[in-house]
């Protein structure tokens, strides 16, 4: 495995940066090479990080407003006047936020709110470190579920919750086998393997599984995907309201017809 202890991205004018973490001897030496991509190359460089690499790290992770109104950050970093404040750690569960797909996500559950659909139960399916979860219990839903199948993300999730003051309850589900019985909005932050298992079991004639479902935030997708994923859904009987990219990155907002 190449990031056995994780990987975060940041991209710049001409330039795209990761920080893959993994202890000594675990990470592969890339020097300095050349990379096909497409029609063209690349130039690829690799440097290890020194022995001061926890404060680096940290100076990785900074604050991010979203929407105009949610400060995510980490709980080195200080809360920001008049926004709602999410503190989330970065850990080996996927999601601290600064990823493009749960960025998405967050843009959607923001307005969402904003137009005064906040509130009852929600599902998320795929809680990672329960970023989108705790978000959505600021925001005001509740009760919220979370259901993840990796144990270190759920557990990233429940520490994460704690630490922002919200109730989450959380499970540990293999969703590409089993769908818990959902919420009327559900957001699924998912890759589209996922999501296609997803929506078939969500199909009328599998059971009432998603009977209550109205609105569903879907994201974690290529933009090449998407027309694949609204069809796949269209089976379950939710009809496409929005789609919406950043980067190479893509989201879905559906409703129940």
């Amino acid at each position: 495995m190449l990031a056995p202890n994780g990987v975060e991205e940041e991209r710049g004018p001409g330039y795209v940066e990761y920080a893959i973490y993994g202890g000594e001897g675990e990470l592969p030496e890339l020097g300095e090479i050349d990379a096909t991509l497409g029609a063209g190359t690349v130039e690829v460089r690799a440097t290890e990080i020194p022995d001061d690499w926890a404060d680096r790290w940290r100076d990785f992770h900074k604050p991010l407003l979203v929407g105009g109104r949610l400060w995510l950050r980490p709980s080195w970093e200080p809360a920001r006047r008049g926004a709602i404040d999410l503190v989330v750690d970065p850990g080996q569960a996927f999601g601290t936020g600064a990823h493009p797909t749960t960025r998405l996500c967050l843009e959607l559950l923001l307005e969402l709110e904003a137009a005064g659909e906040a509130g009852g139960p929600l599902t998320d399916l795929g809680t990672g470190s329960g970023v989108l979860a705790i978000a959505a219990a600021k925001l005001g839903w509740d009760p919220i579920h979370g259901y993840d199948h990796e144990l270190p993300a759920l557990e990233a999730a429940a520490s994460n919750a704690a630490a922002n003051g919200v109730e989450l309850t959380l499970e540990r589900m293999n969703l590409r086998e089993t769908l818990p019985r959902l919420a009327p909005t559900v957001v699924a932050n998912m890759t589209a393997p996922i999501l296609c298992a997803v929506a078939e079991q969500m199909a009328p004639d599998r059971g009432s599984r998603g009977r209550a479902l109205q609105t569903l935030v879907l994201a974690g997708l290529l933009p090449a995907e998407l027309d694949e994923i609204a069809e796949a859904f269209s089976g379950a009987d939710m009809t496409e309201i929005e789609r919406r990219r950043e980067g190479d990155w893509a989201a879905l907002l559906l409703r129940r017809r």
